[in-house]
């Protein structure tokens, strides 16, 4: 569902601010759970707009660089596969990674 300038404006204040939500929606004339539902709508949009991308753990570091005829192969979390030329940007790679979250 999506939020109204007016709540956005309302949510971003109340995080700027050091009140509880109650104390806010007191003051502002809010419903309070009129309020934690904007909140929840905001907190949901969030989420499915943040990057999905996981950390990893390197375990072993590389001594030499692979061949340069070797394609790089990735395995996503949803078993797909892709396999890249090595020579693909880094920041190529990571807006392509953010797409495919």
């Amino acid at each position: 569902m999506a939020l109204t300038e007016q709540q956005l404006k309302h949510i971003k204040t109340w995080q700027a601010c050091d009140s509880s939500q109650a104390a806010y929606c007191q003051t502002h004339g809010l419903n309070k759970k009129t309020f934690s539902r904007w909140f929840s709508n905001y907190q949901a949009l969030s989420q499915a707009m943040a990057p999905s991308l996981i950390a990893i753990d390197v375990t072993q570091s590389i001594t030499t660089p692979p061949a340069i005829n070797e394609p790089l192969r990735l395995r996503l979390v949803n078993g797909l596969s892709l396999e890249l030329p090595v020579t693909s940007s880094p920041s190529w790679l990571a807006e392509l990674l953010q797409c495919l979250g």
